[in-house]
């Protein structure tokens, strides 16, 4: 029993190091929660931006997504986004990082993991955003999916599953008219939660 609680103890420590930043970030996503290739995450953020996409959303509850891929057995998480720069000079672009960082309470309140039956087309799909994101795709801020040059986030996951054989949207696209910003053919993360190809594995 004392090995055991030994063995918890030094998990838990393990864990903690893992999730907690310089700054006390931590991660929101729970421990037991295990990750596979092919899973669409969301988080909400916090920021100015990610309310407007919420607000856009009819109050969607999530701001973003990703899809989680296997690197080298290491799971990471695909995802475009806008003003995340990780040194000097970086650019907006498609991502991949460790989901510590995804779900870092610096960027996320809140969190959602879902999951397609079709494991086959979810490693196909994860395959397909390992080489979209090697080919350094940049960020698409004219929200448009007739081409693959940039991409957004929503863009990217259905792009990805969509060569997998298996799109999650249905093709619902929605036009965007607010202040300043005009988009005719957008997708919301929320046109992912209501996706019947998607269950959910843990909300957080």
């Amino acid at each position: 029993m004392i090995r055991v609680k030994h063995v918890a103890a030094a998990a838990f420590a393990i864990l903690s190091v893992c999730c907690i930043g310089r700054r006390g970030e931590r991660c929101i996503l729970p421990p037991t929660v295990e990750l596979k290739a092919g899973d669409v995450v969301f988080r909400q953020g916090g920021g100015i931006t990610s309310h407007a996409v919420m607000f856009a959303d009819r109050g969607g509850t999530y701001s973003h997504l990703g899809i989680v891929v296997d690197s080298a057995g290491t799971k990471m998480i695909v995802h475009a986004v806008p003003d995340e720069h990780d040194f000097p000079g970086d650019s907006d672009r498609v991502k991949m990082e460790r989901p510590e960082k995804f779900f870092s309470s610096m960027n996320a309140g809140a969190g959602l993991v879902m999951r397609t039956a079709d494991s086959a087309a979810a490693s196909r799909a994860a395959r397909a955003a390992v080489a979209v994101y090697r080919r350094g795709t940049g960020f698409d801020h004219d929200y448009d999916d007739a081409d693959t040059v940039r991409m957004y986030c929503c863009e990217l996951v259905e792009h990805v599953y969509s060569a997998a054989g298996r799109p999650l949207t249905g093709g619902v696209r929605h036009k965007v008219e607010m202040p300043g910003f005009r988009y005719d053919s957008v997708m919301y993360p929320s046109d992912f939660v209501r996706s019947p190809r998607l269950r959910v594995i843990a909300e957080f």
